[in-house]
């Protein structure tokens, strides 16, 4: 008699627990072949057509088209070997009736190949789709004696030869992701003995065959360099790799590690950048350096003028001259510009403070930058010389570079930073001309202010580069 097999929705993949049933292929009663598609689903990643691992008559389908249904569900039912039998069998020849009842359907499915399958399992040859069919042999109520009869054939041999009455025979499997597994790894599954009912193979026994595959290659790997690393164990020793460096975080750099880090996990920081032509301040420069007798003096750097802009600045847009007190939950404004600048040491990084920076002009802050400056190359810089800053300048662009997005000097709220002044080409009065070109950015603390604060005061320090008489105004 027929064996019904209950075949119950596949693991889908990619994590997928359930699917919707879109659109039977199948209806009851219907001949199906082994691996033919038999429902449409949709699951949350795409649309998919399932295929059967069985080979029979459909007996009874579960859910309708639109209801969802979870992985392991049963699908439908198939009664297996339930295709007509010759209506004179002879049991005399039990081989050739084999393959005449059963054994015909059975050969045209294991020869014919999937049709649709599912998504990423696919079917090549007949060999890569194998599955044991069990050698019972329906019988018409006129010819109920061979039904009755036990079929000379074992099952043990069809699975471990793949052959079936002579003929390439498919093996039984949980579904097509074991028969997929198995191919990726070049497993043969006739070679396999399944745990489950009637021999069915689980994934569980091909992983094992998988691990015994990998363990086998790799004692057949170490076999094989046995020898030669017995000859040449001197070089071997001498080609070990040097242990990695391990530096430890103190000092000035772990100072800079914990206040950047900190930085990073306290402040919602945010980002803006503008690029300004700076061809009329380096002109404004060289003629202050270049003046003599009552006019004259020390010479002026662009970082002392740019410090003397963010001052200005500042003035405009308080808000980032302040600090963020988190156990208040109150913003602090603060009354005076500490301006810090970055200074890159052999020591490491260190942001020393020019104290009182909006009472100073640009030489006097020209003076404390560069004093500070010698301080910290000889690592005299006192802790009160590097702390109590409020805003900080980044001059990045000596290291060659035109943009970054500096990490603010926490608890400050605002850091500019300044790429390098190299020609470019740009349009200037309506023409194309080559001139100074500066990329400006600002990161700032979102909580202190909005993009349009910030903005504003980006816009501003661009302003008095371009045009260093906007200054005046404050002067």
């Amino acid at each position: 008699m027929a064996q019904v097999l209950e075949f119950k929705l596949p693991d889908l993949g990619e994590g997928l627990t359930e699917a919707e049933i879109v659109r039977w292929l199948v209806e009851v009663g219907d001949v199906v072949a082994i691996d033919q598609p038999v429902v449409e689903v949709e699951t949350a990643k795409a649309m998919v057509e399932v295929p059967c691992p069985y080979g029979g008559v459909v007996t009874a389908r579960f859910g309708e088209e639109g209801s969802e249904l979870p992985v392991g569900a049963p699908l439908l039912t198939v009664a297996v070997g339930a295709t007509e039998a010759p209506a004179s069998p002879a049991p005399s020849t039990s081989s050739a009736s084999g393959a005449s009842s059963a054994g015909a359907p059975a050969a045209e499915e294991s020869s014919a190949g999937s049709g649709n399958v599912l998504v990423g399992y696919g079917t090549g040859a007949p060999a890569a789709r194998r599955r044991r069919i069990r050698p019972e042999r329906v019988s018409t109520p006129a010819a109920p004696a061979p039904v009755v009869e036990p079929e000379p054939v074992p099952v043990a041999v069809p699975a471990a030869t793949g052959e079936v009455n002579g003929q390439q025979g498919p093996v039984a499997v949980v579904s097509p992701l074991v028969r997929r597994l198995a191919r990726q790894h070049e497993i043969d599954l006739r070679r396999l003995t399944g745990s489950g009912p009637d021999g069915l193979i689980l994934r569980a026994d091909v992983d094992s065959a998988i691990r015994e595959a990998e363990e086998a290659a790799r004692a057949q790997t170490r076999t094989a360099a046995a020898e030669p690393a017995v000859a040449e164990a001197p070089t071997a020793v001498a080609a070990a790799p040097a242990a990695a460096e391990r530096i430890p975080l103190r000092g000035v750099r772990g100072a800079v590690a914990d206040k950047l880090s900190r930085s990073r996990s306290e402040i919602p920081d945010a980002t803006c950048w503008v690029d300004a032509d700076a061809t009329e301040l380096m002109a404004a420069r060289a003629a202050m350096n270049a003046a003599s007798g009552p006019s004259g003096g020390p010479k002026v750097s662009v970082l002392a003028l740019l410090a003397r802009i963010c001052t200005a600045a500042l003035a405009r847009y308080p808000e980032l001259n302040s600090t963020v007190d988190t156990a208040a939950r109150e913003i602090v404004r603060l009354p005076g510009v500490h301006l810090g600048f970055a200074a890159q040491t052999e020591r490491g990084l260190v942001v020393p403070v020019v104290r009182d920076a909006h009472t100073r002009n640009a030489e006097s802050i020209g003076a404390e930058i560069a004093r500070l400056t010698e301080l910290a190359r000889t690592g005299k810089l006192s802790p009160a010389q590097l702390t109590g800053g409020t805003f900080t300048l980044n001059n990045y662009g000596v290291f060659g570079v035109d943009g970054s997005t500096p990490i603010i000097n926490h608890p400050e709220a605002a850091m500019l930073g300044v790429g390098r002044i190299m020609p470019k080409p740009w349009v200037h009065n309506g023409e194309l001309a080559v001139r100074q070109v500066v990329q400006l950015s600002l990161t700032f603390d979102h909580r202190v202010c909005d993009g349009g604060t910030a903005g504003g005061f980006l816009r501003y320090v661009a302003d008095c580069v371009e045009q260093p008489a906007v200054l005046l105004r404050t002067l």
